[in-house]
C-alpha cells in the first residue's frame, strides 16, 4: 500500500486540483443555473463574477490550509514536497481566477467607455426582507474596495513567490501578508456572494473553506504554523566541502524530536529574520544519540552565508521530520540516482542500513546500485560516500560529469542489464528526473508506481 502511495504520488495530486475546480464548478451551476439562459454580456458578467470569485476564494482557502503543513493528506499526496507543488498549482490557479473576476467586472466597463457596448437599462430593485441580506448590501461598498486593493497586493505577493531570481528572505517576509489579503477577500467573498448561494450544497462547502481558511491565516499570522512539531537544537560540529560549496551540520536535538526515517526532510531556522530553511536529514536516527546532521549546499543568498554565519555552540530550531522518500517497498533491487546536492537522502539511507547490518548481520538485504552525478569535485566528500557505500554493501558509481559525461537512462541500463526488476529512487534536478523518467517510460518501465521522485522545491 505504501509503495501505490508514492507512485501515484503525482496523480493524486492531479486529482484533488482537478477535482476541487469541479467539485465548485458542479455545485456553482447546481445553484445558479440560470447562467444558460443569459441573453446579454452584462447578464452573463454576473454569473462570471460570481463563478470566478467562488473558483479563486475556494482555491486560495485550500492553499492556505495547505501552508500550515498538515500531517493528514501527507501520505496520499506522496511527502510534504508534493503538497507544496499542489499548493504552488492552488495559489497559480487562485491569481488567473482573480484576474478573470477582475476583467469581468472592469472590462465591459472599458467596452462602454469605448462605445462598443450600451450601457444597460437598470431596473428597480426590489426591496430586501431578510435583515441578513440587508446588513451585507449595506457593506457591499467597502467590501468593493478593500477587495480591489486586496487583489492588486495578491497578484504582487504571488509574483514574488513565483519568480526565483527574487531573494528567499523577501520571499519569506512577503509571502505571511497573503494570510492579511486572504482574510480581506473573505469579507469581500462573504458580503459580495449572491445571498441564495449561502442555503445551497455551494454556500455550506464555501462556508467551510473560508472558516478552514481564515483559520489558517490566523495561524499563519501569529507564527504558529507546525509549532507543535519543534524542537530546539544546538550545533556541535561544522565540517566544510570547499570542493562542491557544502557544509554538514550536526546539531544535538532537545528532547520531543520524535525520530527520521531516512529520506525524510526538516525546516531548520538558524536566523529568525531569514526563516525556515528545509533541508534533507542526512543521518539516520538512534534515539541513544539524539542528534541530526544536515548537508547544506551553497546555492542561494542564504545558504551561500552559512559558512560565515553558522557556529558551534549555535541555538537552531528544527521542525519535522516530513517527506515520504523513505525507500520502503517490495523490491528486491533500488537504483538509487543522486543529482548533487540530491546525495543527501542516499547518505541518510546508508548509515541507517549500515546501523542495521552491524545490529542484524544475517538479515536479508536488498541489492542497491548508487548513481551519483555531480559537476562539483571534493575528494574528501567522495572518500566519506564511498566508506558509507562499503559499510551499507550499496554499489556505488560516481560520475563527474567533466570526466564521464552525462549520466542517461541508456548508461544505466548499460550498467544494470536486470534494470526492469528494480525500484527507481531519484533526488536531484527536476528536469533531470522528469527526462530519466520520461525515457525509461519510454522503455515500457512502470514509472509511475516503480519510478520515485522528490520534488524538493518550496517555491
Amino acid at each position: 500500500m505504501r509503495n501505490w502511495r508514492k507512485g501515484f504520488a503525482v496523480t493524486h495530486i492531479k486529482l484533488s486540483f482537478w477535482g476541487l475546480l469541479a467539485l465548485l464548478s458542479l455545485l456553482w451551476l447546481a445553484a445558479d443555473p440560470a447562467v444558460f439562459e443569459a441573453s446579454s454580456v452584462f447578464a452573463l458578467r454576473g454569473f462570471m463574477m460570481q463563478y470566478s470569485g467562488v473558483l479563486a476564494i475556494g482555491c486560495m482557502s485550500v492553499a492556505m490550509v495547505l501552508a500550515l503543513r498538515p500531517r493528514w493528506p501527507e501520505k496520499w499526496l506522496g511527502g510534504l514536497d508534493k503538497m507544496y507543488r499542489l499548493h504552488k498549482w492552488l495559489g497559480i490557479s487562485a491569481l488567473i481566477f482573480a484576474v478573470v473576476h477582475w476583467l469581468w467586472s472592469e472590462a465591459p466597463k472599458w467596452a462602454i467607455g469605448l462605445g462598443l457596448l450600451s450601457r444597460p437599462e437598470r431596473g428597480e430593485r426590489g426591496a430586501l426582507v431578510n435583515p441578513i441580506e440587508q446588513f451585507l448590501s449595506g457593506l457591499r461598498s467597502p467590501a468593493e474596495g478593500l477587495g480591489e486593493w486586496a487583489f492588486y497586493l495578491t497578484v504582487l505577493l504571488i509574483a514574488v513567490a513565483l519568480i526565483p531570481l527574487i531573494p528567499y528572505r523577501l520571499f519569506f517576509k512577503t509571502h505571511k501578508i497573503l494570510a492579511f489579503t486572504y482574510l480581506v477577500l473573505v469579507f469581500h467573498t462573504v458580503v459580495l456572494t449572491s445571498f441564495g448561494y449561502w442555503t445551497t450544497p455551494l454556500g455550506i462547502g464555501l462556508a467551510l473553506l473560508l472558516l478552514a481558511g481564515t483559520f489558517a491565516a490566523v495561524v499563519v499570522l501569529f507564527r504558529r504554523v507546525a509549532a507543535g512539531r519543534q524542537v530546539a537544537g544546538t550545533i556541535v560540529d561544522i565540517e566544510h566541502f570547499p570542493g562542491v560549496r557544502a557544509l554538514a551540520s550536526r546539531i544535538r536535538l532537545a528532547p520531543g524530536w520524535p525520530g527520521h526515517q531516512p529520506g525524510q526532510f526538516a525546516f531548520v531556522t538558524s536566523d529568525r529574520q531569514e526563516g525556515a530553511h528545509p533541508y534533507t536529514i542526512a543521518s539516520a536516527w538512534d534515539p541513544a544519540n539524539p542528534e541530526i546532521t544536515f548537508i547544506i549546499k551553497a546555492l542561494g543568498d542564504h545558504t551561500s552565508r552559512l559558512a560565515e554565519n553558522l557556529r558551534i555552540g549555535q541555538e537552531v530550531k528544527i521542525e519535522g521530520p516530513y517527506g515520504c522518500f523513505t525507500f520502503d517497498d517490495n523490491a528486491a533491487r533500488q537504483v538509487w540516482i543522486g543529482g548533487g546536492i540530491g546525495i543527501t537522502p542516499f547518505v541518510s539511507r546508508m548509515k541507517a542500513l549500515a546501523h542495521a547490518k552491524k545490529h542484524s548481520p544475517g538479515a536479508p538485504r536488498q541489492i542497491i546500485d548508487l548513481f551519483h552525478t555531480t559537476t562539483d569535485l571534493d575528494e574528501t566528500a567522495l572518500a566519506r560516500l564511498g566508506a558509507d557505500a562499503v559499510d551499507a554493501d550499496v554499489r556505488l558509481h560516481v560520475l563527474i560529469d567533466a570526466r564521464h559525461g552525462k549520466l542517461t537512462g541508456a548508461r544505466i541500463r548499460e550498467e544494470m542489464p536486470d534494470w526492469r526488476e528494480a525500484s527507481f529512487w531519484f533526488c536531484g534536478p527536476v528536469g533531470f528526473g522528469d527526462a530519466l523518467r520520461a525515457d525509461f517510460a519510454a522503455h515500457g518501465f512502470d514509472t509511475r508506481t516503480r519510478f520515485h521522485q522528490e520534488l524538493f522545491s518550496m517555491r
